[in-house]
C-alpha cells in the first residue's frame, strides 16, 4: 500500500469525527468501531512508511499521534503543560503536572516543565471540586478533559496557554505531596539560598531552575557534535582517582586499604590529557568533573565540570580560533549573536588598565597612572608614597558617581584596603560645579595638581574620583576590585552601567610564567608547571625565571574566567629543569610522566573551559550553583544529604585512618 493511499485513508477516517460547541461543553462524535480499529492499523502503518522516527507530518492529519509528547514515546500524556494554544480546541487530552494553585476546587493550574495550563471543573463535577480542595499544593496530579477557548475578556496574556483552558472530564491524584512544605514554587519571592539547597529537589522545580539545566544540556550536546563530527576529536575518560601531583590548588584525599596509601581526586585531567597526545591520538576532548578542596570561597564548588581539550601539532592561534568556532556553533538561538574573532590584550595591559587579569569590558572606568602628578600635589602623605620606586598612584572615575559615595561605603572600601591589599586608603573625591575636588584630602592638595588631575581624567563636576597610592601590584588590584564595587552600587541604585544582554568574549594572554609564593621565599607557576615558556623568553629559565612569560591564554566573558589553557612543555629536559630547578619540584613524583615524554611527545597544547561559569553567563545567573543540579554550599558542604557526613569506626579501621584529637579536649 502506498503512502498517498494510506493518507487518504486516514483523512477520510478522521472526517468522521466531527466536533460541536455548545456553551463551555465539547461533544465528540466517535468514528465506527471498525473504522477507529482500521485506523489506528492505518496510523501504525503510516508511521512506518514515512519514517516516523524522523518525525515527518502527515498533510492534512493534524492527530494526538503525531503530538511532541507521541515523539518523545510518552504514553501516559497526550501534551505537556505549556504546549496547548487556541489550535488544540476541541481537542481530548490528558495532562500530567504538580497542582500549581487552586481557588474553590473549580479554578487549578497544572504546571510541568514546559509551562502552564488552567483547569476548569464543571459545577456539577462536586467530586473534583472536593478532590481538589482536599488536595495539597504540589501534588502530581492527572487531568483528562477537552481543550476549550477561554471567553476573550479572561485571556491570561502572561501565560503562553492564557488563551485556553482544560475542562475536566477526570481529576485523580497521582502522588499527594505533605502537608506544610518547606516553601510553595512561586518565581516571586523565592526562600535563602540554604533553605533551596536543602529542599533542592522541589527548586529544581523552579522555572529558571529548569530552564537553566535544560539550556547546560542543549549546549553541552552541541559542543560534543561540533567537536566529534565537524573537527574529528576523540572523547577519552581519565581517572578520577589518581595520584597526589605536586603544585596548582589542594587536592582531596582518599584513604585506602593499603596502610599509608592513598589515592587523590584529580584537580584536572592535565597529565592523562597530555599522556593522549603521546599516545597518538592528537585530538582529545572530554567533559571532566574536577575536584578542589579549596575551602569556603564564593561562587566556587569543591566538585565543577570543565569541557577539557588537547591537541597535537597545533598553534595557540589555532586553538584559540577553534574556541572561538565551537561557542558560536553551541550558542542558545535566543542570545545575541557573537562573533569571531575575540579581541586579545596582554596581562600587563589587562592589570595595567583595568586592575584585574579577567577585565569586564562592558564598561569603561578604566585605571589611570597619575604618580607624577601626585608626587607635587601638596598632600604629604600622598607624595612621601608615590616618592617610592616601586610605587605609583593610580585612580579611576565613577560618572555620575557624587552621589552615590556614602560615608559608609568609603569606610568599608578604606577596611578592604588595609585588610586585603595592605594599603591606606584609597582617597574618595566629588567634583565641584567649579571643577574643584572634594574630600578628606582635597584642601591638603594645591589647585595645580587638582586641575591637572581633572584634565587629566577627563572628569566631569558630579563625577567621583577614587585614588590609591602604594605598592603598583597592590594598588592595581585595589582599584581593579573597586571599580567592579562601584559598578554594582550604581546597578543597584538603578544605573544602568553594564548591559546585562552583552557578552563580550575577550583573550588575555603573556602572563608570567612563574610568580613568587605569598611568603615571598620561592617561586610557584603562574598556572601549572606544565606551561611552556614563550620561545623569546626560553633562555630566562637559565637565568632570571621570573621574567619569563608564558604561552598561556585565558578565556574571558563580561569579567568571568571561563576558560585558561596554554601550550605544553614536551621536551623531557626542560620539564625536568622546570620542576626540579626552578620550583623545586621532586621530578620523582611525576616519574610515568617524564617517561612518557621521553617516549617522543609531539608539541601539543589545550584548554579547559569551566562548563558551569560559561552556562551560568549564558543563563544571567547569579551564582554557578544554579547552573548544577545538586551544588555544595560556599562552606562545601551538601544541606540536602548531610555530607560531607561521619564514618563508623569499623570503616575507619579499614582504611587505616583515625581522627586527630582537638587540643581542647587533650587539655
Amino acid at each position: 500500500m502506498g503512502v498517498e493511499t494510506l493518507e487518504k485513508l486516514l483523512r477520510m477516517a478522521n472526517s468522521l469525527r466531527r466536533i460541536a460547541y455548545r456553551g463551555d461543553m465539547y461533544w465528540t462524535l466517535p468514528a465506527l468501531p471498525a473504522v477507529r480499529r482500521y485506523s489506528t492499523c492505518l496510523r501504525k502503518e503510516i508511521g512506518v512508511a514515512v519514517g516516523l522516527h524522523k518525525r515527518a507530518s502527515i498533510p492534512g492529519t493534524r492527530n494526538r499521534f503525531y503530538s511532541s509528547n507521541r515523539k518523545l514515546g510518552f504514553t501516559l500524556k497526550t501534551h505537556t503543560c505549556g504546549e496547548l494554544c487556541i489550535d488544540n480546541v476541541g481537542e481530548e487530552v490528558t495532562l500530567r503536572g504538580f497542582l500549581q494553585y487552586q481557588r474553590m476546587g473549580k479554578f487549578a493550574v497544572l504546571r510541568d516543565y514546559t509551562g502552564k495550563t488552567q483547569i476548569l471543573v464543571r459545577d456539577e463535577d462536586v467530586r473534583f471540586i472536593e478532590l481538589l480542595n482536599n488536595t495539597t499544593f504540589e501534588s502530581y496530579i492527572e487531568v483528562k478533559g477537552r481543550v476549550c477557548s477561554r471567553p476573550e475578556d479572561q485571556f491570561n496574556k502572561n501565560m503562553p496557554t492564557g488563551e485556553i483552558e482544560i475542562v475536566a472530564d477526570d481529576v485523580k491524584v497521582l502522588s499527594a505531596a505533605r502537608q506544610n512544605l518547606p516553601y510553595l514554587i512561586r518565581d516571586y519571592n523565592k526562600p535563602k539560598e540554604n533553605l533551596r539547597l536543602k529542599y533542592r529537589y522541589l527548586d529544581l522545580r523552579h522555572a529558571e531552575m529548569q530552564n537553566n539545566l535544560r539550556l547546560r544540556s542543549k549546549v553541552a550536546k552541541k559542543m560534543r557534535d561540533y567537536l566529534q563530527d565537524k573537527e574529528n576529536f576523540v572523547e577519552i575518560t581519565t581517572p578520577t582517582l589518581s595520584v597526589n601531583t605536586p603544585g596548582g590548588a589542594q587536592e582531596f584525599i582518599v584513604p585506602t586499604r593499603l596502610p599509608g596509601k592513598f589515592y587523590s581526586l584529580v584537580q584536572s585531567p592535565q597529565t592523562y590529557k597530555q599522556l593522549a597526545m603521546i599516545g597518538g591520538f592528537e585530538r582529545y576532548f572530554q567533559f571532566a568533573v574536577c575536584y578542589r578542596d579549596e575551602g569556603a570561597k564564593a561562587d566556587r564548588q569543591p566538585e565543577f565540570l570543565q569541557v577539557d581539550l588537547e591537541m597535537a601539532d597545533v598553534t595557540m592561534a589555532e586553538i584559540q580560533q577553534l574556541i572561538e568556532n565551537l561557542l558560536i556553533h553551541c550558542w542558545p538561538d535566543h542570545l545575541p549573536a557573537i562573533k569571531a574573532p575575540f579581541p586579545s590584550m596582554t596581562y600587563e595591559e589587562a592589570m595595567t588598565a583595568y586592575g584585574v587579569d579577567k577585565p569586564d569590558t562592558r564598561f569603561e572606568w578604566k585605571l589611570q597612572n597619575v604618580t607624577e602628578i601626585i608626587k607635587g600635589c601638596g598632600a604629604k602623605v600622598l607624595e612621601t608614597a608615590a616618592a617610592s620606586p616601586e610605587n605609583s598612584a593610580c585612580c579611576f572615575v565613577i560618572p555620575g558617581g557624587q552621589k552615590y559615595m556614602t560615608r559608609k561605603l568609603v569606610s568599608s572600601w578604606e577596611s578592604l584596603a588595609e585588610k586585603d591589599y595592605q594599603l591606606k586608603g584609597p582617597s574618595v573625591f566629588t567634583v565641584r560645579e567649579d571643577m574643584s575636588l572634594q574630600g578628606p584630602l582635597a584642601k591638603k592638595i594645591n589647585n595645580s595638581s587638582q586641575s591637572q588631575l581633572i584634565e587629566r581624567l577627563g572628569a566631569h563636576a558630579g563625577d567621583a574620583v577614587v585614588l590609591a597610592v602604594g605598592s603598583t601590584s597592590s594598588v592595581q588590584s585595589l582599584l581593579g576590585k573597586l571599580r567592579l564595587l562601584s559598578a554594582n552600587t550604581l546597578e543597584e541604585a538603578g544605573v544602568v552601567v553594564r548591559n546585562p544582554s552583552e557578552f563580550k568574549f575577550l583573550w588575555v594572554v603573556d602572563f608570567p610564567l612563574f610568580e613568587m609564593d605569598e611568603d615571598g621565599r620561592k617561586l610557584v607557576s603562574v598556572h601549572h608547571p606544565f606551561t611552556l615558556p614563550k620561545e623569546e623568553d626560553t633562555h630566562y629559565l637559565h637565568t632570571d625565571p621570573i621574567k619569563a612569560r608564558s604561552q598561556h591564554y585565558d578565556l574571558v566573558l563580561n569579567g568571568c574566567e571561563i576558560g585558561g589553557g596554554s601550550m605544553r612543555i614536551y621536551e623531557p629536559s626542560m620539564q625536568q629543569h622546570v620542576l626540579e630547578n626552578i620550583l623545586g619540584i621532586d621530578a620523582s613524583s611525576l616519574g610515568f610522566f617524564n617517561e612518557a615524554l621521553q617516549s617522543g611527545a609531539p608539541p601539543h597544547g589545550g584548554i579547559a573551559l569551566g562548563f558551569d561559569r560559561l552556562i551560568a553567563e549564558l543563563c544571567g545567573a547569579k551564582s554557578i550553583r544554579d547552573v548544577i543540579a545538586f551544588p555544595k554550599s560556599i562552606e562545601g558542604r551538601c544541606y540536602m544529604s548531610g555530607a560531607p557526613g561521619s564514618v563508623t569506626t569499623q570503616e575507619m579501621d579499614l582504611y587505616h585512618i583515625r581522627i586527630k584529637e582537638s587540643e581542647e579536649k587533650r587539655s
